[in-house]
């Protein structure tokens, strides 16, 4: 019975300490993440092997960005809301304002494309030659395919309802 008590006693105690053990561990983790939260650019020192001095540049570069890609996020979301608004009244009708409202939204959106993509071309220039190729690659990827995939699916030929030979 003595025995019993025993291992039951020391279970009891390894559970408790392996309990406080891996609550401190998910504590450590939690806390260091959170300590990079609002770090925008961490993920490059980590995929692509950079220095501080070079983080530091990109880290400049990025925070000079910032403003003006708020500024074309702004535009377009004002845009939006006005297209909203047109469309609300047009009816069944596509009015002049509207076609209007769209082009200006799809040239900020152009706009917006450029100076993504320039800056991307500024940042690449900071990291090592090879790594900079990569990332600009990826960056050009993210930027533009999306439309482009979209764009090349539906001038394929299918047979979805939407076809219209």
């Amino acid at each position: 019975m003595r025995r019993s008590l025993l291992i039951v006693s020391a279970v009891a105690v390894a559970g408790v300490a392996l309990l406080l053990g891996a609550f401190w561990l998910t504590r450590q983790l939690c806390v260091r993440q959170l300590g990079w939260a609002g770090d925008d650019v961490r993920w490059l020192r980590q995929e692509f092997r950079l220095s501080d001095a070079e983080m530091a540049r990109i880290r400049q570069l990025h925070e000079d960005y910032k403003p003006r890609c708020q500024d074309f996020c702004r535009r377009i979301e004002l845009k939006k809301l006005e297209l909203k608004e047109g469309l609300n009244g047009a009816g069944t009708n596509v009015s002049a304002t509207v076609e209007q409202t769209l082009a200006e939204i799809g040239a900020l959106r152009a706009q917006c494309q450029a100076a993504m993509l320039q800056h991307f071309a500024e940042v690449s220039r900071v990291m090592p030659p090879a790594q900079g190729r990569r990332y600009l690659a990826e960056m050009r990827r993210l930027t533009l395919n999306f439309h482009e995939q979209v764009e090349a699916s539906m001038a394929q030929p299918s047979a979805s309802p939407h076809d219209h030979r």
